[in-house]
């Protein structure tokens, strides 16, 4: 497939790669799915308004004094949704929200016209036949309209999204299409199992569902060329965070780690994007780019004036793109969760822990992460630390906290899975 991977079947995907360009070197803003999404959907670190831990209702510290519907996005950010309306856009939202389950925090108050999808992280692929434990879990219609889909949730997101291109297709559109594929629980179909006899456990399933999530974005992608739409938009393919291999069967070598740590495998995600007659073909960037980015890329893309949005932490990529701009769109990046904190600056990633000797790595010899050069370079990790703390400083207190005991997980799953 487009990253390597002799096991996936990826053909949908595989096209979409030789269409525009792949970067190599794409982040999110978290390893973990929620305060990803915060900080995709507003092109700002998360932390600067305290959306730092992931959002799952038993897993946060009762110090934080918050129910799981309780944590989401605060109102008073922007979010992609909005931009897109402001300048014309008609709006839509499919699948997995995971930014609030509480009203005030529903996608049709947040920027988006349409939606169909649940409020939480996670669910059945398949429909329920009585009420699931939480109220975020249920299938919605735009807002408090419960209708469970048919069939299989991924094929049905991605006929919301056909649909919706069939009935906008004469006015600009954005669409954020959430599949929850590959996430938990491993509901796979038959016949997409059938394709993979040579494996056996969670390794087949998440091969039969890639595949069934490839095969819904090329009916998306066929939507777009049938409507003779795709010479005019942009379309990009990404992740929320890195495969968590203990829970879904993912392999994310060459890199270490997993989602949930700072390690690459947690942070560096597959990511392309097409726009045909602007993003030259079968075209690779190799610098360092982030999900963060996404926002202003579509805003100023669709019309609008990026040099307005002063407060976003992503950037325009298209200069970068088009080769108008050669240097790194970021000459830094940074995560934080809880005491854990990292910073990238140019090729070297400091790995700053609480209660363990921070690591220093230089990604550009050493992508998989297996020589420490903190003790090699210990005036360079002061440095280091020095750009964290500083950024530290801009940034929110969260609003709230995980419970130790998976803070200590993560660092264990984290442990676990270094290649």
């Amino acid at each position: 497939g487009f990253q390597g991977s002799k096991e996936m079947k990826t053909p949908k995907l595989d096209k979409l790669a030789s269409e525009g360009v792949r970067f190599t070197q794409g982040y999110v803003s978290d390893p973990t799915c929620g305060p990803s999404r915060a900080g995709l959907i507003t092109g700002r670190y998360q932390q600067r308004f305290g959306f730092e831990e992931n959002n799952v209702p038993g897993f946060m510290s009762e110090v934080s004094a918050l129910d799981g519907n309780e944590m989401g996005l605060p109102v008073e950010e922007v979010t992609m949704g909005d931009y897109m309306q402001s300048i014309g856009y008609t709006t839509a939202y499919y699948g997995k929200w995971h930014l609030g389950g509480a009203d005030r925090f529903h996608p049709t108050r947040r920027g988006f016209d349409e939606f169909y999808g649940f409020r939480g992280g996670a669910r059945s692929y398949y429909a329920y036949s009585s009420d699931p434990p939480l109220k975020m879990d249920k299938m919605e219609r735009g807002f408090e309209n419960y209708e469970e889909h048919e069939g299989y949730l991924t094929d049905a997101l991605a006929e919301e999204a056909m649909d919706f291109i069939e009935n906008n297709k004469d006015k600009p559109f954005f669409i954020f299409l959430a599949f929850n594929a590959v996430h938990t629980p491993m509901d796979a179909q038959p016949e997409d199992l059938a394709e993979f006899p040579e494996f056996t456990g969670l390794r087949q399933k998440v091969a039969a569902m890639t595949l069934a999530m490839d095969r819904a974005c090329g009916k998306v992608l066929d939507k777009l060329e049938e409507l003779g739409l795709d010479e005019n938009t942009i379309v990009v393919f990404t992740n929320d965070n890195g495969g968590p291999t203990d829970k879904n069967g993912s392999i994310n070598k060459p890199l270490s780690g997993t989602k949930s740590n700072h390690l690459e495998g947690g942070i560096r995600v597959p990511f392309l994007m097409k726009w045909p007659g602007k993003i030259k073909p079968k075209s690779v960037y190799k610098h360092p780019i982030i999900t963060l980015d996404l926002l202003p890329t579509f805003f100023e893309a669709g019309g609008g004036d990026v040099d307005s949005l002063t407060h976003l932490d992503g950037v325009d990529l298209m200069p970068y793109l088009s080769g108008h701009k050669k240097e790194r769109p970021h000459q830094r990046l940074y995560w934080k969760k809880d005491c854990r904190a990292v910073v990238r600056d140019g090729d070297w990633k400091l790995i700053r822990f609480p209660d363990r000797p921070a690591e220093l790595y230089n990604i550009a010899e050493d992508i998989g992460e297996h020589n420490n050069l903190a003790a090699v370079y210990p005036e360079k990790v002061k440095k280091m630390y020095k750009m964290i703390f500083q950024w530290e400083s801009t940034l929110s207190r969260p609003r709230w906290l995980l419970k130790r005991k998976f803070e200590n997980m993560d660092i264990d799953r984290m442990d676990k899975y270094r290649h």
